[in-house]
């Protein structure tokens, strides 16, 4: 297996596992009442989603076309 793949394949691990700290941290109190009068997540809930699905699309990209020879 060629580096460009195990790399893709840690990157979409990692966007998956940050995929779903960002979900699960939309379901919290504090961030229900946050998105309830400010109408929006937090920061931090937008990055974890933001780089969690950035870091997915990468890694599936790279594991699907890494090493073309």
């Amino acid at each position: 297996m060629h580096w460009t793949r195990i790399l893709g394949i840690a990157l979409l691990a990692g966007g998956i596992i940050l995929l779903v700290m960002g979900y699960n941290a939309t379901e919290s109190l504090g961030e229900e009442l946050h998105r309830e009068f400010m109408g929006r997540y937090t920061e931090e809930t937008r990055w974890y989603l933001i780089a969690g699905g950035v870091m997915a699309v990468v890694g599936l990209v790279l594991t699907i076309f890494g090493v073309r020879r």
